[in-house]
């Protein structure tokens, strides 16, 4: 036991002096050698909530400075209390948020960044990102690997739209979409789990089958008839009394749609029941050691089952959003491998679902960064910031972020009365 805590304890401390190293880099670079006398300002007012400030100009080398030193003063705390997992990992999202903070300020200097809008399309951008994390997890955590995501969440976005405009109702169309992900579900589950496919290379030929289905029935149904097919109804945000006036989490956390709402519900519930209920247990069980599960009474196969359809409902949750949530109309694989960060989301999770959520989170403000920079006019290729969601997924399978291990029987399929 020993050897494991000084293995994990030296894991922590190797992400630690990674994070020093980081900060030191920035504070020298955009601190002192490639320093702006130029003022950045951020901006914290986004609509009619009550204002604590409405902005903060700072020079951009000092904001820098700034940000960086507080980034080397959170080191330092994590260092006193490296043996807290927890603690790390509080002090290493913190370090990250204001790294991020020092290169905005640098780079946008200058310039007027809308932090708080920005930080609304990151949660916006997120949340397909966060219901593909929680799908995975349900089937990962049950020992079933979801390379699907992808197909579950096109199907869902397409069936979405086309039911909301026949219908004539969003409501429909968010009733359809969990559905649609549950049958995409269903073909995995019974190839994986009935007929023991491998479940890497039938979630790659769902993906496919799915993209071309699409792409089918867009080019002979959605284009053509699109007025009656696909013209775009969304859901309108709602404000929460209260609530949404808070200055600068209001905007962002409580003047959603429904589905953002419906996101915060499922999260909370998944996070609940996974370590808290007797599902959660067996669930835990059958993905971790399905035999140990069987000669307890645990129908092994049959928990998978019902856990990877309930992962196809959750993502269809997902899939609907880019639709009816936003956009309102279907395009063409509309997705763009959002099923895929989904999956680097979970990884670098570490297979937890809040942890799931913060990397979703991240991913989806370094998307909506890019975008916020090329508007402003920051002469930084967007597709750089597209590659941070498989960066740092690299990084936290090397395990400079500390040991990231999948369930022990993910992908292997259980037979009755075989070992494993």
């Amino acid at each position: 036991m020993s050897q494991i805590r000084s293995i994990a304890e030296r894991r922590r401390l190797r992400g630690i002096y990674v994070l020093i190293a980081l900060s030191l880099f920035e504070l020298l670079m955009f601190g002192f050698l490639k320093a702006s006398s130029e003022k950045t300002t951020f901006g914290f007012v986004l609509g009619k909530e009550w204002v604590w400030f409405h902005e903060w100009a700072v020079k951009s080398s000092q904001g820098a400075q700034i940000f960086t030193l507080i980034s080397l003063a959170l080191c330092g705390w994590a260092y006193l209390r490296f043996r807290n997992g927890k603690t790390i990992a509080l002090a290493a999202g913190l370090v990250s948020g204001f790294l991020i903070l020092a290169f905005i300020d640098w780079a946008a200097a200058g310039k007027f960044i809308p932090l708080t809008g920005m930080l609304q399309g990151a949660l916006l951008l997120a949340a397909p990102l966060i219901f593909g994390s929680m799908s995975g997890l349900l089937c990962e955590r049950s020992g079933v690997i979801n390379i699907a995501i992808e197909g579950q969440l096109l199907s869902a976005a397409f069936t979405a739209a086309v039911v909301a405009s026949l219908c004539h109702n969003v409501v429909w169309g968010l009733i359809a979409a969990p559905i649609a992900g549950a049958l995409i579900s269903l073909i995995l589950a019974t190839f994986a789990i009935k007929f023991g496919v491998d479940q890497v290379i039938l979630g790659f030929v769902i993906n496919v089958f799915v993209i071309g289905l699409t792409d089918f029935l867009y080019k002979k149904l959605l284009i053509p008839y699109g007025a009656t097919w696909n013209y775009g109804l969304t859901f309108s945000a709602i404000k929460i009394p209260l609530l949404s006036k808070i200055p600068i989490i209001g905007p962002i956390l409580f003047s959603q749609s429904i589905i953002v709402y419906l996101m915060y519900l499922i999260v909370g519930l998944i996070n609940f029941a996974l370590f808290k209920t007797r599902w959660g247990l067996r669930t835990r069980a059958i993905g971790e050691h399905p035999t140990a599960a069987d000669t307890v009474g645990i129908d092994v196969n049959r928990l998978r089952f019902r856990n990877v359809l309930l992962a196809g409902l959750v993502a269809g949750i997902g899939g609907a959003y880019f639709t009816i949530g936003s956009v309102g109309s279907f395009g063409k694989e509309m997705t763009s491998g959002a099923g895929f960060i989904a999956l680097a989301a979970l990884i670098f999770g570490k297979y937890r679902p809040m942890g799931a959520v913060a990397a979703a989170l991240l991913f989806g403000f370094s998307d909506n960064l890019g975008s916020t920079l090329s508007i402003i006019g920051v002469s930084i290729p967007s597709e750089f910031m597209l590659m941070v969601p498989y960066i740092a997924t690299i990084i936290a399978v090397t395990g400079l972020v500390g040991r990231v291990r999948a369930p022990a029987a993910d992908g292997v399929p259980y037979t009755r009365g075989e070992s494993h």
